[in-house]
């Protein structure tokens, strides 16, 4: 499917003469091959193209947006209208804007045509190595796919901001089970420029899959204690997103974050490192332009355990004071510490290995709790047996102060690098 640069330059000239003071227009398109297995077979080959058009404008410091999917004529005639009325009856905010303009620029990443045949011999090759090393294992749903997507970013204030992309991306849910007994379910996944590695070699996938066989007979936690949990690559990078999210706008305007005042405080032990890396050859998830419509660049969120950045877009930072970020976050790299796995996990006394956390959003004071799934106890520095039904609960920010060791080891998913992080002093509790 092509990019229409006329469609989008003519919707910022249409939003302007419906009588917007600002108006913005993002077109993007994606073409999508995607492979597909069930009951162990290869059964579906589908390529899919769609557009999606998003509108904004603002009038009197009134706004309105819109997305539509029908990029016909009177589709995009009748949501221009739309808009526009959208923004005449909506509450003005001075903080309302638009990006300022600068040179037009283009950004161009990844492969622009699938490798079909080697996307086939991965998935096959998978099924195969699974009847041998995973035994137990039921792939429940299998997607592997290739997209190529082009957006293009243009407003009435000069920007001009086009970025395509290539990317393979491999997910994969599953289950084990012997007999009458099965495991919990789990899931992962994972991006790459390419499709030459095998796909168990990629991300956690063939960790998981072999945990995942050993959970099919789990046993209950007695009691409740105090105890030490590591958090395996997998839940880090979920746990490092709900930490990132009290840094974004809606906690940081609403005054409930907490970290609104810690900029340049310690939040964290020393040993964890956070950077946001949407701009480098290392993740094939990386991206140019922020959804603001501003060219995005690398930083660091938590430099040794210090607050260096809030999350701001640009309605956040006129709206608090604050400075805008140089990206929109996600891409995390953390970095390597300075402990191997098997030393972290001989470090501790009780505790749990902790491969998948099941519960709510935190409050706004970072109180959390849930269950831990595909997870394993730990015992005088060994791992001692898969664990059903066991709660955990804490507080994020104080966690993060608890914070023991970081791997040397990291897993490489495609959209992130995230080692193991050892924290003390959480609630376990079972039956």
């Amino acid at each position: 499917m092509q990019l229409n640069r006329s469609l989008a330059d003519s919707c910022v000239e249409a939003l302007k003469a419906a009588g917007a003071d600002k108006a913005q227009c993002v077109l993007r398109v994606m073409d999508k091959s995607e492979f597909t297995v069930n009951a162990g077979k290869i059964d579906l080959l589908r390529t899919t193209e769609n557009g999606s058009l998003s509108l904004t404008a603002i009038l009197d410091d009134k706004k309105g947006s819109l997305n539509l999917n029908e990029l016909d004529s009177k589709s995009v005639a009748r949501a221009v209208e739309e808009v526009v009325n959208l923004a005449k009856i909506s509450q003005a905010d001075a903080a309302n804007d638009i990006a300022e303009g600068g040179e037009a620029q283009s950004f161009d990443s990844g492969p622009t045509e699938p490798d079909l045949g080697a996307m086939y011999d991965r998935l096959e090759n998978l099924i195969e190595r699974g009847k041998q090393h995973y035994p137990l294992a039921i792939f429940d749903q299998m997607v592997y796919d290739f997209s190529t997507s082009e957006t293009l970013f243009r407003n009435s204030n000069g920007v001009d901001l086009t970025e395509r992309k290539g990317q393979y991306s491999f997910d994969c849910m599953f289950s084990s089970r012997e007999g009458a007994k099965s495991s919990s379910f789990n899931y992962t996944g994972f991006l790459s420029h390419d499709a030459d590695t095998e796909l168990w070699l990629c991300g956690s996938l063939d960790r998981l899959l072999r945990e995942n066989g050993q959970q099919v007979h789990t046993e209950g936690l007695k009691g409740k204690f105090t105890g030490d949990v590591i958090f395996t690559p997998d839940c880090l990078g979920d746990f490092l997103g709900t930490v990132t999210s009290f840094l974004t706008d809606g906690p940081m305007i609403t005054g409930n974050s907490i970290y609104k005042d810690s900029i340049g405080q310690q939040i964290a032990a020393p040993s964890l490192t956070l950077h946001s890396r949407p701009v480098s050859e290392e993740l094939a998830s990386g991206y140019r332009v922020t959804g603001d419509g501003t060219v995005a660049e690398n930083s660091t969120i938590i430099d040794k355990g210090q607050l260096t950045t809030h999350l701001l877009g640009l309605f956040g930072a006129k709206k608090t004071g604050g400075q805008r970020a140089v990206n929109d976050g996600g891409c995390f790299v953390v970095e390597p510490g300075d402990t191997p796995l098997e030393q972290m996990i001989a470090g501790v006394e009780r505790g749990v290995l902790l491969g998948r956390f099941s519960g709510g959003n935190p409050t706004d004071s970072g109180d959390f709790s849930g269950v831990a799934k595909n997870s394993f106890l730990i015992e005088n520095g060994k791992i001692t047996q898969p664990l059903t039904e066991t709660m955990l609960s804490g507080n994020l920010a104080q966690m993060l102060g608890t914070i023991r060791s970081v791997s040397t080891e990291r897993t490489h998913f495609g959209n992130a690098i995230i080692p193991w992080l050892h924290a003390q002093g959480l609630t376990i509790s079972g039956s």
